[in-house]
């Protein structure tokens, strides 16, 4: 049986990362002199004034919508998306302002859209985050019918002392916060071997990912912001990163300088069941998973490790579940997995 892979799922990783670098010259050229980031971090730096910075960014929930659509289940991918776009900005040090939202579709039906802006309302509220407008868009020729798709776009501000990441330095350790299930990437995979190979359908339950399908795949991507906000502005924190598409592997190294690589220990964390099943019946190889799926891991924090105890306390009193999971060492930016 062929090994199931993110490109013959339909998603080359690789080409969107040749179009990317284009697209970073193409960008450039619009830069202004306010503009204090460069392409690739999970939020675009815009300077408002001396102390001030704003921080944006965009960004969908993907095929999850599929499932959503054939579960019948909407309010959780506009919690996602909220939640989603909060974490990306949130990495760059940023609390939320205001958020909109683009929903397009073959056909509106309008019960549908409502059920997906209650859980945008829902997710911007318990993040502090208004939801000021957006834009719906009927587009039979484009989509068929009952199916649509979501965007997102969020503004934070951040005081300019307390933009990430800061200096990375050799020593640092990583703390890693559990994710609630595959948040919103790696479901053209997930898909392919769900309802193609296995032939399971969204009510079934299924005993080794601990409940029905649609249940376990619809998980709502969760928001960091409640229980890491108060150390934003922390010196020991050096850098969030957000385990989003390209995973472990491709996230962290976002936030790390030249001449750093992070140094991952297997086996320092206890993988969700629901990965070792992806692994498992998809034959799908270890590199693979961790560049596609965050495996339990939604967001990692690089810290001083002679002040990681006092952020490890801070993450537990809101009952999160923090674990070091390696550090940061010299060599080739990028991520090893010992």
């Amino acid at each position: 049986m062929k090994k199931i892979t993110y490109k013959n799922s339909g998603v080359d990783i690789e080409a969107q990362d040749i179009a990317l670098k284009e697209i970073k010259k193409l960008a450039k050229k619009s830069f202004t002199k306010n503009v204090v980031s460069e392409i690739g971090l999970f939020g675009g730096l815009y300077s408002i004034d001396k102390k001030r910075i704003l921080v944006a960014s965009a960004d969908g929930v993907g095929t999850k919508i599929k499932i959503a659509i054939e579960a019948q289940i909407y309010h959780s991918v506009g919690q996602d998306l909220v939640n989603h776009c909060v974490n990306d900005i949130l990495a760059q040090g940023a609390s939320p302002l205001f958020f909109l939202d683009y929903f397009a579709s073959g056909k509106l039906e309008p019960e549908v859209l409502v059920e997906v802006v209650k859980g945008l309302s829902k997710a911007c509220k318990k993040n502090g985050c208004s939801l000021i407008g957006g834009e719906t868009a009927e587009m039979p020729s484009l989509y068929e019918k009952g199916d649509f798709d979501l965007a997102g776009f969020i503004i934070g501000l951040v005081e300019r002392k307390n933009v990430l990441p800061r200096i990375v330095k050799e020593g640092d350790i990583l703390i890693a916060l559990p994710s609630t299930g595959l948040h919103t990437n790696g479901y053209s995979l997930v898909r392919k071997l769900f309802f193609e190979r296995l032939n399971l359908q969204i009510n079934d339950y299924v005993r080794d990912i601990g409940g029905k399908v649609g249940e376990v795949l619809l998980k709502i991507h969760r928001s960091y912001l409640k229980s890491v906000k108060g150390i934003l502005s922390n010196k020991n924190l050096k850098a969030i990163a957000h385990i989003t598409g390209g995973g472990i592997t491709d996230n962290l190294p976002r936030v790390l300088p030249e001449g750093l690589r992070a140094e991952i220990v297997m086996g320092s964390w206890k993988i969700p069941p629901l990965f070792k099943f992806i692994q498992e019946k998809g034959e799908v190889e270890q590199d693979e998973m961790f560049h596609v799926f965050n495996m339990g891991i939604g967001l990692i924090l690089v810290c001083d490790k002679k002040g990681s105890e006092s952020i490890i306390e801070h993450l537990k009193k809101f009952k999160e579940k923090p674990f070091v999971i390696g550090k940061i060492v010299k060599g080739k930016r990028g991520v090893s997995y010992i």
